[in-house]
């Protein structure tokens, strides 16, 4: 292994550009691409909540994706991050990294502690200090209020659900629709949480097991930025495995390790290679695939896509958002056209937090796919899934 990285630094391509097609490339596949709820519908409910899968699905996501953080007690939930709320440096409350209302429950104020995850020293509280059940009294609230104020009214309504409580939403929800939900869970810090004896792989593969998911052909993707992880899942489950690839950086696993390789490193062909014997596919932030200037103004795409499929890699691209804040300068007020650009490149799927405008582009381009909702029912796909969540019985 420390001889192919050795070769990768000596002989590292740099991602080149090639000029803009308008044609519409391959899948690997040879299916449309697949739409991924980031978070769920974290566009429009708080994420990381069965709310927003909820109205992911019925805006006609094929997938949903949890982050998958432990709790004290060895239980996966679904969180961005293991710090439930964050204290910025000055003392304020950190509103682009909190999640809960926990900084509002004197109960815990005794829980507030200091540490350090993946190099980065936080001041908050974590869900390796709760039990679900304590847990389980805290609400979600909306992580990027700033950004998205509308969704600030939901603020308080959820819980924050375990890996099992999503995966019987998407089982319920593919027997109601008729049409198979997949999850797409991502295991955050896994170096972390083997460091304080939580390792996540097992426990994930104990509950994808129980739930049926136990091959190739199961509806699930599991997905890390760390590659040991991976691998390690790989010797303990047969269902597909995503790499992903940041823009910047590097696994902080190898960071751990001493080993120098970059994200950038992985996405060359040599890279791409050594990725294919555990994994099978990439999940690659959109700016590996289609850049931006200076300015912020998209480029012509890499050629990544088509170096992962010869790899024999799937693509999945991360993460279109609708605000003009995450747009690129050149497609402001038109996140429809950044969506048929990087459907052009033959992408496998893409993760969105507005899966109605995902799924809306991907009909116009591939009529086979799944059909965005009628008009005149996304009234009630925003009020249904949400009072059908607030009075369900729980299990």
């Amino acid at each position: 292994m420390r001889h192919f990285f050795g070769a990768l630094l000596l002989g590292m391509a740099t991602l080149t550009v090639m000029p803009t097609e308008k044609v519409l490339a391959a899948t690997l596949t040879g299916q449309p691409p697949i739409v991924i709820g980031h978070r769920g519908a974290s566009g429009y409910r708080p994420e990381h909540t069965l709310a927003a899968y909820e109205l992911a699905i019925q805006m006609g996501a094929d997938y949903i994706e949890p982050d998958l953080v432990a709790t004290k007690d060895g239980v996966l939930v679904a969180r961005h991050e293991n710090a439930l709320a964050i204290f910025n440096s000055n003392g304020t409350l950190n509103l682009t990294d909190t999640s809960t209302d926990v900084y509002e429950r004197p109960e815990f104020a005794d829980r507030l502690t200091t540490k350090v995850i993946d190099g980065r020293s936080i001041t908050g509280w974590f869900t390796e200090d709760f039990t679900l059940a304590e847990l389980k009294t805290l609400r979600a609230i909306e992580r990027i209020p700033a950004i998205r104020p509308q969704n600030t009214q939901y603020n308080g309504l959820f819980e924050i659900p375990t890996l099992q409580e999503i995966i019987d939403l998407a089982k319920e929800q593919s027997s109601l629709l008729g049409r198979t939900i997949g999850i797409y869970p991502e295991t955050k810090h896994p170096t972390y949480f083997d460091s304080i004896g939580l390792s996540m792989e097992e426990i994930l593969v104990d509950v994808l097991n129980a739930n049926g998911y136990v091959d190739q052909d199961a509806p699930v993707f599991i997905q890390s930025f760390e590659v040991s992880n991976l691998k390690d899942l790989r010797q303990l489950t047969n269902v597909p495995l995503v790499q992903l690839l940041s823009a910047g950086g590097q696994p902080y696993d190898f960071t751990v390790s001493g080993v120098p390789t970059t994200y950038r490193d992985l996405a060359t062909p040599l890279g791409l290679a050594e990725i294919a014997t555990y994994a099978n596919g990439i999940g690659a932030n959109k700016n590996l695939i289609i850049p931006r200037d200076s300015q912020g103004n998209l480029l012509s795409p890499t050629t990544l896509v088509k170096d992962a499929h010869e790899a024999g890699l799937i693509v999945h691209a991360w993460t279109f958002r609708d605000e003009n804040v995450f747009l690129p300068a050149n497609l402001q007020g038109n996140p429809q056209e950044e969506y048929r650009l990087f459907y052009q490149t033959g992408i496998d799927g893409l993760f969105t937090d507005n899966p109605d405008t995902a799924v809306a582009v991907r009909s116009t381009l591939f009529p086979s796919s799944t059909s965005v909702p009628e008009p005149g029912t996304m009234f009630a796909l925003g009020i249904v899934p949400l009072f059908g969540l607030l009075f369900r019985r729980r299990k």
